[in-house]
């Protein structure tokens, strides 16, 4: 790439991922203006992309990404394993990112405007496995995250895993699970660390239900 070359996309994992110079995303965001910081993919996404490679599921394993973004962590899970994944996001405006790439990488992803909270226990059993990738950065989000990964269990969700740098909310987040899990779940926080697309740190929090 020459000096005068800007770098509008990015492949890792198997999946493309448009930047911020490339021209659809420029369009994109003169037309929709997402709010709670959705103007960027999330590198913690490619934290859980590594992790489940390693880990598999079956085909048809149905997906929630919960507080989605521009959806990379659940475009990975149906472009890898034929996953039937859902988006859910508090912020509409996150969707046409969303769902230019699910286009961009062949897979389709349906979508779920709401906040943590509206996603309610009938919701939840239609799910296997819930990822977010960067969804405890406030100590406001801590507590509605423990609601909704409680429901999702009672809802009889296998598996939760959200990743994150290791900010403080996080780590709240992630010693609640693991001191607590009472027989109904195990939790462990895990380091992971990534090469591609770059060098990425961070933490997972990986809940197991029982039984």
């Amino acid at each position: 790439m020459s000096e005068t070359q800007v770098k509008t996309e990015i492949k890792a994992y198997g999946i493309k991922v448009l930047l911020a110079a490339h021209p659809e995303v420029r369009r994109l965001k003169r037309q929709h203006t997402p709010t709670w910081h959705g103007n960027k993919f999330w590198t913690s996404s490619w934290l859980i992309m590594d992790f489940l490679r390693g880990e598999g599921m079956p085909s048809g394993t149905r997906v929630l990404d919960a507080g989605c973004g521009w959806g990379l962590t659940g475009i990975w899970c149906a472009r890898a394993f034929d996953a039937e994944v859902t988006g859910a996001d508090i912020d509409e405006e996150v969707f046409p990112y969303l769902d230019l790439h699910a286009a961009v990488n062949k897979v389709e992803v349906a979508t779920m405007e709401t906040d943590f909270d509206g996603i309610r226990t009938a919701a939840l059993k239609k799910f296997d496995l819930i990822v977010g990738a960067d969804i405890c950065f406030w100590d406001e989000m801590v507590d509605p995250l423990k609601r909704l990964i409680k429901r999702a269990l009672n809802a009889n969700v296998r598996m939760v895993i959200i990743a994150d740098p290791g900010r403080a909310p996080f780590e709240q987040l992630a010693g609640y699970f693991i001191n607590n899990g009472e027989g109904k779940w195990t939790a462990e926080a895990l380091d992971r660390k990534v090469d591609k697309p770059r060098r990425i740190r961070g933490r997972l929090l990986v809940i197991r239900k029982r039984g």
